[in-house]
């Protein structure tokens, strides 16, 4: 095939310098927004504290002294302790590491999955499409949170299993986003040039199509990382999520619910934790969806 066909994203030296000043001026929106900066910080904050957690960790998360059980917030233990007297600081510190993984290799497994469906279904067509479609309305027709728990029950608790259950129950959003989209690029002017010059489907979908539906892609993956955090939280809350000796938000709030009259602190931190990654995450998530949007420019 022949050089792309101008009026894509990527076709020519003009597009080109076209998609580099669109993208500064994005990046630029964003430096200027003040929700991408409250929630750029609060994201920079969990993925700092997540990535150095043995270093600002106070305590050993696991080590358990019995005779330090229940104790209030002190210098030596500033967040209080919890029932087996382990520090809940320390224990919150290393739960980032968790809530991060999950939220971000969640969001990640089904953008994979959602975008390879959307895209082939899109521009394929036909029967291809409605099988792809059917599929898809088989996992959308399940309760998002019964069927991780009805996975996690069958392949067993743990991280690995967590993040799969999750993203086997949100690719079919991914998937249907992509492929309205595609279905609406596939008649445009340039794919219709390129495929009458001989262009396979492959080239097409990867040099004309899949660059003009990342944006949308980038958008909704960043406005729902923190919907995996609280689904982790709540598969965990109910015993099925994170198992000791690892530690996550969701298992520190499950085991704090028997102790909310003695020890509010055990299920207050990891609540605030919650709260405020999510509030993060959300306002990022805005904001960046404001900056891609054209009508903005």
């Amino acid at each position: 095939m022949s050089d792309p066909v101008p009026g894509t994203l990527l076709g020519g030296p003009e597009e080109q310098a076209r998609s580099t000043s669109l993208a500064r001026e994005a990046l630029g929106r964003l430096a200027k927004s003040p929700l991408a900066i409250v929630g750029a910080t609060i994201v920079f904050v969990f993925a700092f504290t997540a990535l150095f957690a043995p270093w600002l960790a106070t305590h050993d998360p696991a080590y358990i002294v019995l005779t330090n059980r229940l104790r209030p917030p002190s210098p030596e233990h500033w967040l209080g302790t919890d029932d087996l007297g382990r520090d809940v600081f320390s224990r919150l510190v290393y739960g980032a590491r968790v809530s991060m993984m999950v939220g971000i290799g969640v969001v990640a497994f089904r953008a994979m999955i959602g975008v390879f469906v959307g895209l082939v279904s899109g521009f394929a067509g036909g029967a291809v499409d409605a099988l792809l479609m059917r599929i898809t309305d088989v996992f959308i027709a399940f309760p998002g949170i019964l069927l991780a728990l009805a996975i996690m029950a069958i392949w067993g608790t743990g991280l690995i299993n967590v993040v799969i259950a999750l993203s086997v129950v949100g690719w079919p959003q991914f998937a249907r986003l992509v492929r309205a989209e595609v279905l609406s690029l596939r008649e445009r002017d340039y794919v219709q040039a390129g495929r009458a010059l001989g262009g396979s489907p492959v080239r097409l979908v990867s040099r004309h199509v899949f660059p003009n539906v990342l944006p949308i892609i980038v958008v909704y993956a960043s406005l729902n990382i923190s919907a995996p955090i609280i689904a982790e939280a709540a598969l965990s809350f109910l015993g099925l999520g994170i198992q000791p000796p690892d530690v996550s938000w969701g298992s520190m709030l499950s085991s704090a619910h028997r102790y909310m009259r003695v020890a509010w602190w055990l299920a207050t931190f990891p609540g605030i934790a919650i709260t405020v990654s999510v509030i993060g995450f959300n306002l990022f998530g805005d904001a960046v969806r404001d900056a891609l949007d054209p009508r903005m420019r």
